[in-house]
């Protein structure tokens, strides 16, 4: 038993360890399996390469010749969540980043993102939850065409993060980084946003 842990959290902690030895060993073998098994983009076929680099204009010859490492971008950007609005021009930023130091980037795909505050008392609040797992779906499908050494995660809230990281964990061979864009910008005074709750 840990010192610094609470008695019931040690015992809860030590039960879901047990219960999920199983699963866990499951999980780590597919990760290994993965990691021993991706292969090499130039092993890609022709057809798949040529769909890959055909959108990525400026970095065609660097992904041609297959040297530098190739990262994944997965955005949850749209234009309904204020939260999510610096994330507008980050893959485009991450791509010149990458370039600085010989690698490349590409928009692997995008996700749903929804927010409650927005479909508060609609019918559309029934899918909240539910969109989490097409997050992580679509999280999964975006990382799955075998282009990339490793995957950069943009999105915010309680729903869209928890579903990136859980589509992201199935290509848990694949260095994953969560990029966050800091404060929400309302433009909205604290106290003025108090005063228009409270009407």
């Amino acid at each position: 038993m840990s010192d610094s842990l609470h008695p019931a959290l040690d015992r809860v902690t030590d039960r879901i360890i047990e219960r999920s030895k199983t699963s866990r060993r499951a999980y780590l073998d597919l990760i290994e399996h993965e990691a021993a098994n991706q292969p090499d983009r130039n092993a890609v076929s022709c057809s798949n390469l040529a769909h890959a680099y055909a959108g990525a204009l400026e970095d065609q010859e660097k992904l041609k010749t297959g040297r530098g490492i190739n990262i994944g971008i997965v955005t949850a950007y749209n234009d309904m969540l204020s939260a999510h609005q610096p994330y507008g021009r980050y893959p485009e930023r991450l791509k010149i980043y990458a370039r600085e130091v010989g690698a490349t980037a590409q928009v692997a795909g995008a996700t749903p993102a929804m927010c409650d505050g927005v479909t508060q008392g609609q019918d559309g609040m029934e899918l909240s939850l539910f969109s989490r797992d097409v997050i992580a779906l679509s999280t999964g499908v975006a990382l799955s065409h075998a282009m990339y050494d490793g995957s950069l995660l943009l999105g915010i809230c309680d729903k869209i993060v928890p579903g990136l990281v859980i589509g992201a964990l199935r290509f848990g061979h694949l260095p994953a980084i969560f990029v966050p864009s800091g404060p929400m910008p309302t433009g909205i005074a604290n106290k003025e946003k108090q005063r228009v709750r409270q009407l």
